[in-house]
């Protein structure tokens, strides 16, 4: 009976322990960013799926490859990967008057070419910024190495375009 028992194991096991091998070999071992993607109301929704449509094949000279899991919310360009995520909540910081009156060592509110955007540390040497007055906020985690100014400099107008001035709901 023991034995019978550890034949079923086996029988089941192997094609356990065989998925588990395919499973960890299609992760994303292989440098392929990934984002969580936001789930913002059906307005906002709207603005980021037009938004994804007019974003630049290429930021910061790095090519547009998009992490995963795959998502009209969610962008990314070049490894380490700039990421770009459309339809986020309102970063607390926002509303902390220190950030405003240029009192916080860790964020700074600014523009660059018409967009205003609250910038952040990451806590990993990169910054996360966040687009000020639009009708839905987008955020830009650029990691540490790159240029901020030029990532920022190459999506404004497609932000612009696409997401127009005012308060996000």
């Amino acid at each position: 009976m023991n034995s019978f028992r550890h034949r079923r194991f086996s029988v089941i096991g192997l094609p356990a322990f065989i998925l588990l091998v395919i499973t960890a070999g299609c992760s994303s071992a292989d440098g392929s960013a990934s984002a969580a993607v936001p789930s913002p109301g059906a307005k906002a929704t709207k603005l980021c799926q037009n938004l994804d449509k007019v974003l630049p094949a290429e930021v910061d000279g790095a090519d547009r490859e998009d992490p995963s899991p795959a998502s009209t919310l969610t962008a990314g360009w070049g490894d380490p990967a700039i990421i770009l995520r459309c339809g986020v909540v309102r970063p607390p910081k926002m509303s902390d008057p220190k950030v405003a009156e240029g009192r916080d060592d860790d964020a700074v509110a600014g523009g660059v070419n018409g967009v205003r955007w609250l910038m952040e540390e990451d806590g990993d040497g990169g910054y996360r910024f966040t687009t000020a007055l639009r009708r839905a906020y987008v955020e830009v985690s650029v990691p540490e190495g790159r240029d901020s100014s030029s990532v920022l400099i190459d999506l404004a107008s497609a932000v612009k375009k696409a997401i127009p001035e005012g308060i996000a709901d």
